[in-house]
């Protein structure tokens, strides 16, 4: 008799993958601009450079990261340090995790967009992941900025 190993929630990468209309150049901004980055996700201080540590500030405590690829276009992969606050910390876990953004395009000149979290330290649960599990996105203009950091992901960009 053989063991099966069953995926604990730690194992089970979050993925998402949808159409974009626009071109990876301008879904690429949408990612690594700091400004616009901010409008769909958290402030931050992203420089897409492989090896550049930044953080995306939430009001309790940072996510520290550091681009660990980026090819303009192309690929985005971070590694994702979140810590929960002081007050939560004795029953919230910390974890580590990866994730990674693949851009191709499409043969209408759009993106296939592809994201991928994964990599949880195996003690801790997500708490919160790369917002997009309907992978709406709007890459309109700066013109509307929202803020949505929420299942319905919400990108404006130039």
């Amino acid at each position: 008799m053989t063991a099966t190993k069953h995926p604990t929630a730690a194992d089970v990468p979050l993925s998402f993958e949808c159409e974009l209309p626009d071109p990876p150049e301008k879904v690429w901004r949408a990612l690594t601009e700091p400004e616009l980055l901010a409008a769909w996700m958290m402030p931050n201080d992203m420089k897409p450079e492989t090896g550049k540590r930044f953080a995306f500030a939430r009001p309790d405590a940072p996510i520290d990261c550091e681009v660990l690829e980026a090819e303009p276009g192309k690929l985005l992969r971070y590694s994702w340090r979140e810590r929960p606050s002081a007050e939560d910390a004795d029953r919230l876990p910390a974890f580590d995790s990866v994730v990674t953004f693949t851009l191709a395009r499409t043969v209408s000149g759009g993106t296939h967009l592809s994201i991928v979290h994964d990599g949880f330290v195996p003690v801790a649960q997500p708490v919160v992941a790369v917002a997009g599990a309907g992978c709406g996105l709007s890459l309109d203009a700066r013109r509307n900025p929202t803020a949505a950091n929420a299942p319905c992901m919400m990108l404006r960009a130039a």
